[in-house]
């Protein structure tokens, strides 16, 4: 069942805001919390996380109704990309090395700012080359 467009963009408003204050502040806190976010998306699917919940809760109700619709595979997909990097991230903020913590949440911050702000999703691209070069090798 294909998702309305405007959850994963408005998770990706959330998840900029979230992974800003975890790489201006160092918190490793605020990047777990992400992190725990990235990993509902990822297993569950967009709807799942926190802020698919608060979207679809809260947000959605007070929108028209959806004119655009995607595939949840291309989101879910990005938000284990998400999951990998907010991991570095954390570990790099609570076991070293720092660099480490400010460049994989750095990474994660401009995929999730580049969705935000102008619809590009990075993983959900990834996603798609990874089927086309899949389907090419069998």
């Amino acid at each position: 069942m294909d998702i309305d467009v405007r959850g994963p963009r408005f998770a990706a408003a959330v998840t900029t805001v979230v992974l800003a204050v975890a790489l201006i502040t160092e918190n490793p806190w605020v990047l777990a919390w992400q992190t725990l976010a990235f990993a509902l998306g990822a297993a569950g699917g967009v709807g799942r996380s926190p802020y698919g919940w608060a979207f679809r809760t809260a947000v959605r109700p007070r929108l028209g109704p959806p004119t655009e619709f995607e595939a949840p595979q291309p989101p879910r997909f990005a938000q284990a990309v998400g999951l990998v990097f907010a991991g570095l991230g954390l570990v790099g903020f609570t076991v070293g090395p720092e660099w480490l913590g400010l460049a994989a949440t750095g990474a994660a911050l401009a995929a999730a700012f580049l969705n935000a702000v102008f619809g590009y999703c990075l993983g959900c691209e990834m996603y798609l080359l990874v089927r086309r070069v899949a389907v090419r090798v069998e």
